[in-house]
Formats: structure tokens, sequence, C-alpha cells
């Protein structure tokens, strides 16, 4: 665990705190940075788009997990 100092945008703080619900300053930093990593890993998903060649059949694969 790391303690600094950082100086925030007090307006922007306490929209996040409404919107999300997050109560403490903390909390909302803690949620941003995490936020950060998984978006990360969604771009990183998205650039493999056409790179991934699946073998299947869907409708099977579907019917099998019963979505179908």
């Amino acid at each position: 665990m790391t303690r600094t100092n950082v100086v925030l945008d007090d307006n922007l703080m306490a929209k996040c705190q409404k919107e999300t619900g997050i109560r403490t300053q903390r909390g909302v930093i803690d949620h941003a940075l995490q936020e950060l990593l998984r978006h990360a890993g969604q771009k990183k998903v998205l650039e493999l788009k056409g790179r991934v060649a699946w073998q299947g059949n869907l409708r099977a694969w579907r019917r099998g997990r019963g979505l179908t």
C-alpha cells in the first residue's frame, strides 16, 4: 500500500461520488484505477478481432448451453 498526496478537482470528485455512490475519495480513486485496468484489458481483447480463427458449430454450442 502506498500513501501519496494529490490535488483533486473537488467538483469532479463530488460528481464521481454522486454518480457511483462511492462515499470516500479513496474509494473513487481505487474504482477509477480498477476501471482503467479493465478498459485496457478490453482494448487488448478488441485488438484480437479478426486475428483469431474460431472453429466449431455455434448453433450446437448455444444449444448445449440452453441458449436456443
